[in-house]
């Protein structure tokens, strides 16, 4: 399970749409827009005219917290104020948590007058649901943690074997069997919307109704297939400060175009240590081994291709990695991991003839870098493949040392690291 973060606009267009089906009398109506650097301000008034007529909030929706603190939030803002605060805070650069990136996207919702402020989050792990609940939400909820209620839904059991209502404070008054329902509702939405996380800090009321003032939202990406109906048109924006490269939207866009998986994330681009791991799981692990082997500082690139991509797809994906690899030179030299556990039904042969291919095409640079190559792998045709990659090494002048399945699946991350040191 990956955690992929979403915009507050679109978690709160999910409330809207699918919390009443779980909570009759939630009337929130998701007053929202969302501002990017090529937003046509006038379009935007025209179809949505209550920004005209209503006080207004306006915040960065860019997948990092602590905004109020920060002092990136406008409050009770008329439409013109909020016109103005876009012109001077868009493109803004600013450092959050240290890191620095420029704002781009905001989020423009009705002002909601209150006093009171509730704090509730949901999250998951391998024994079931964690719901936590404060009655000092906002943004002093960590200085209030001592006052937080914490309930734990185990996976079979989930909401049903709980007395949710027993376990709120009295305090709450005529509020609590409200927030009870609430809670419920809220957990049925976030176990059948694929929520990894869900915090809402602040809720508040608006007379009887509850109103979600900030939230915060991860989904399940093995959801994504189940969720299709319900996450149509979502954005998975990349974190903050996070641009991609052309190289990375390069990628992205063949996996895009493809029933196989292609993924790629530039860490370090001076490093001297580079993967090209098929699977997901077999690209933590390897990556991982080199952590563990204290080469962390080293590592140049996150990434797998897996999913039977086809010849074409793997020598595009081993071209562009060869290229990166290939821009700068490292005392040491330099290392290419070819690695993977053993396929069930990825073509070895196949995808392998796409790798041949674009090492062949990069021979010279190969050698002019001082690139060595490790490779193990199995699976379906993996012999052929492997008996390529060998072949390979003897006529391109590049060291390329082959394992198949009789090797340990990370033995090859060692072999390379202790013979460049």
């Amino acid at each position: 399970m990956a955690q992929r973060g979403i915009r507050e606009y679109d978690a709160k267009n999910l409330l809207a749409r699918y919390l009443p089906e779980y909570l009759n009398d939630f009337s929130y109506k998701g007053n929202l827009v969302l501002v990017g650097p090529d937003t046509d301000l006038e379009e935007l008034e025209g179809a949505n005219p209550w920004l005209k007529t209503t006080r207004l909030v306006v915040k960065p929706d860019q997948l990092f917290g602590k905004r109020g603190r920060l002092g990136l939030v406008l409050l009770d803002a008329d439409w013109e104020g909020a016109k103005g605060y876009l012109r001077e805070n868009m493109g803004l650069e600013v450092t959050i948590g240290g890191v620095t990136g420029r704002l781009s996207h905001f989020l423009i919702e009705p002002f909601t007058p209150h006093e009171d402020e509730y704090y509730v989050a949901i999250s998951s792990d391998y024994e079931g649901d964690n719901i936590l609940f404060s009655m000092a939400g906002g943004i002093s909820v960590a200085e209030n943690w001592a006052r937080m209620l914490s309930i734990h839904g185990d996976t079979l059991g989930g909401i049903d074997d709980l007395d949710i209502g027993s376990l709120l404070p009295a305090e709450l008054g005529e509020r609590r069997a409200a927030i009870e329902r609430f809670i419920i509702a809220l957990w049925r939405f976030y176990t059948e919307t694929g929520f990894a996380y869900l915090e809402i800090n602040p809720f508040t009321f608006e007379g009887p109704s509850i109103v979600p003032l900030d939230v915060v939202a991860k989904l399940d990406d093995a959801e994504e297939y189940w969720q299709r109906k319900r996450w149509a048109g979502l954005a998975f924006p990349d974190p903050f400060g996070k641009t991609p490269s052309k190289e990375e939207l390069f990628i992205h866009q063949i996996d895009s175009k493809t029933g196989a998986s292609l993924k790629l994330t530039i860490l370090n681009p001076e490093g001297r240590i580079w993967t090209m791991i098929a699977g997901g799981g077999a690209s933590v692990i390897y990556d991982d081994t080199i952590c563990d082997l204290g080469y962390a500082c080293e590592m140049a690139n996150y990434g797998e291709y897996s999913g039977d991509p086809n010849t074409e797809e793997t020598y595009h994906y081993t071209s562009t990695i060869l290229d990166l690899m290939t821009r700068s030179k490292h005392p040491q030299g330099k290392v290419l991991l070819i690695g993977g556990a053993i396929a069930n039904f990825t073509d070895v042969a196949k995808t392998f003839k796409g790798v041949v291919m674009a090492l062949e095409e990069y021979q010279q640079k190969l050698q002019e870098f001082g690139v060595r190559i490790y490779v193990r792998r199995g699976g379906p045709n993996y012999e052929q493949g492997l008996n390529l990659m060998r072949d390979l090494g003897k006529r391109l002048g590049v060291p390329i040392k082959v394992h198949g399945p009789e090797t340990h699946m990370t033995r090859i991350v060692s072999l390379a690291l202790e013979e460049n040191q």
